[in-house]
């Protein structure tokens, strides 16, 4: 492969080659996004590509030690270290900096994660939407009829919202009751999304049964899975309901395709799985669904407020007769609101729930391979929180990044630790770390779904109701594969979508994004030393999890470039961060 058929990052069989933006005029710096002279720093990989080395990373890799061991060992710390506070935060937070590593070294797991609950949330999407002038028609009516201003909202929550925990379970929530974008073709699109995650994000702490009772009667919902304006049937024609988001609530939202044991294993009979529904099951469970309507009774469409209304009903459109699903049947005679509430305190009920739930949490969190032990101990907790309540979604949280599988460091050369990071995570990680703001209030970073450009990922455009990856994938021909394991967020992962991010995240470290510039200040000072400066990067980054091994050509790289100047701090500390998010060691986190 020739040097100048990728512009800014090549990967050959053996080697990382970077193409970093260099200032011509030592004595002034860069202008972010001006053109600069390129320097070509070749750094060698473990593996022969950039897309093996990540999989055979969370395959058989051990991860970095935090730091060697002194030859009398001082004693033992009150709290986290601050790699141990950097891995926790990667699991439970948006993003690390030394401000938020030294909150949860002063607070202890426990004590950050009751500050992080105790915190209020900031204004909401559908707010922000509204305080911007989206709410209005827009000229030729663009913003009733288009997306514009919801990247923004979306965005805006992610990079800068202090209540950094309930965002991640926000997103985390919204890849597992997924709602996307791409599946809106009503009007005010954007507040659609908007209030959808609104939704999530004031359910995240809260009790799972009453989330799927918002989710099941939301405007947003009610368009993307096609039961709004769902007709009972019709003899005469042999119309049917429509079945989308009762087949939908049962296998993806609540229960799965096969009984669970407690442990989140498949319950085997005659060595084979049992399914949990059949047909009938969801043609019994698509008769509830049936009525419900967008809330017009205000505006009558021509303003956004019925998107942030439930759905209510039209009970000449309702199946009033008994439906049976489940082995169980809701029965004849009730309104559609009772209707709902019967069916799914029925589903709410299935021995599923807790084990299918708490496991893709924690894929979502911490692993992608949790062990049945970790799955059971979460999930009992799903099952009962210590005060008799079912379903509570804070005391999930806590349970599942308290345990002490996510709280172990994984030792060198374990099989099957860790999780790939996602690459919006990966990005949201730099913009946590950097202190990424919009001072217009923009947060322009817009649609990052391309993946031979941007991230080939972005909030609430997964492109179908199975999320951007399934919690099942396994990637073909792989290690992963050969060790029986999953490895969902590779799904992603393809010899576009790493040359894509990379090249995206290279642009953005060294220009910002929009108005949005990074804070480097605490970098600065540890520019002219290469190995200050990767280890720095690395602790925040990365929890310390990138290995001497790795870090060697990487402080070899940065080292060879100029410094001494303003210009080559600024070109270092761009390359020792790109460098760094390049680094399996980081895309994996363990």
């Amino acid at each position: 492969m020739a040097d100048d058929l990728i512009p800014g990052f090549l990967f050959m069989h053996d080697t990382l080659t970077a193409t970093l933006p260099v200032a011509t005029d030592a004595s002034t710096p860069v202008a972010p996004g001006a053109p600069a002279a390129p320097v070509t720093v070749r750094t060698p990989m473990a593996r022969t590509s950039a897309l093996a080395a990540p999989a055979l990373m969370l395959a058989g890799c051990g991860s970095g030690s935090d730091t060697a061991s002194p030859p009398t060992p001082p004693p033992a710390p009150v709290g986290p270290s601050a790699a141990q506070a950097s891995r926790f935060l990667a699991q439970a937070s948006m993003g690390a900096d030394r401000t938020r590593i030294e909150r949860v070294k002063a607070l202890g797991y426990a004590g950050w994660l009751d500050e992080q609950f105790a915190m209020a949330p900031s204004m909401s999407r559908c707010d922000w939407l509204v305080s911007k002038g989206y709410d209005q028609p827009g000229t030729n009516n663009a913003f009733k009829n288009g997306f514009a201003g919801f990247d923004s909202c979306a965005w805006k929550k992610l990079i800068a919202s202090p209540d950094t925990l309930r965002q991640r379970v926000t997103l985390a929530l919204s890849e597992l009751l997924v709602s996307s974008l791409l599946g809106y073709a009503g009007g005010w699109r954007a507040f659609a999304g908007a209030r959808y995650l609104d939704l999530l994000e004031a359910n995240a702490f809260g009790n799972y049964r009453a989330l799927l009772q918002e989710v099941s009667t939301s405007a947003p919902m009610g368009e993307y899975l096609t039961f709004r304006g769902n007709l009972k049937a019709n003899p005469a024609t042999g119309a049917l309901p429509d079945e989308n988001y009762a087949r939908e609530l049962l296998q993806l939202f609540s229960i799965g395709l096969v009984q669970l044991n407690p442990d989140g294993t498949p319950r085997l009979v005659s060595g084979a799985p049992v399914e949990t529904y059949g047909l009938a099951d969801v043609t019994g469970l698509a008769r509830i669904f049936t009525g419900w309507e967008w809330d017009l009774s205000v505006g009558s469409g021509n303003t956004p407020d019925f998107q942030r209304r439930p759905m209510v009903q039209n009970a000449n459109r309702h199946e009033t007769g008994a439906s049976t699903f489940l082995g169980t049947t809701v029965p004849a005679g009730s309104d559609g609101a009772a209707h709902l509430r019967a069916a799914l305190d029925i589903v709410f009920a299935h021995p599923n729930v807790a084990p299918f739930v708490s496991r893709q949490l924690i894929q979502k969190l911490v692993t992608s391979n949790p062990s049945p032990a970790y799955v059971q101990r979460v999930a009992s907790v799903f099952l009962d929180d210590g005060a008799g309540v079912r379903g509570n979604l804070k005391a999930v949280v806590r349970a599942l990044l308290l345990d002490s599988e996510a709280r172990s460091v994984p030792a060198p050369g374990a099989v099957g630790q860790g999780k790939l990071r996602e690459p919006m995570l990966r990005f949201l990680g730099w913009a946590r770390a950097y202190g990424l703001q919009s001072p217009g209030d923009l947060w322009a970073v817009g649609d990052t779904s391309d993946a031979a450009t941007r991230l080939g990922q972005s909030p609430l455009r997964s492109p179908s109701v199975f999320n951007f990856f399934r919690p099942g994938y396994v990637p073909p021909n792989s290690g992963i594969a050969a060790a029986a394991l999953v490895a969902p967020e590779f799904q992603l992962t393809n010899e576009s979508s790493v040359v894509g991010y990379l090249n995206f995240m290279q642009q953005v470290i060294g220009a910002g994004i929009g108005d949005m510039k990074p804070d480097y200040a605490s970098l600065l000072p540890l520019a002219d030393d290469a190995n200050a400066l990767l280890a720095e990067i690395n602790l925040v980054m990365a929890a310390d999890q990138v290995s001497a091994a790795t870090l060697a050509p990487l402080v070899a790289a940065v080292a060879s470039m100029p410094s001494g100047t303003a210009t080559a701090r600024n070109n270092r500390i761009g390359a020792a961060l790109t460098l760094v998010m390049a680094a399996p060691e980081y895309q994996v986190l363990k």
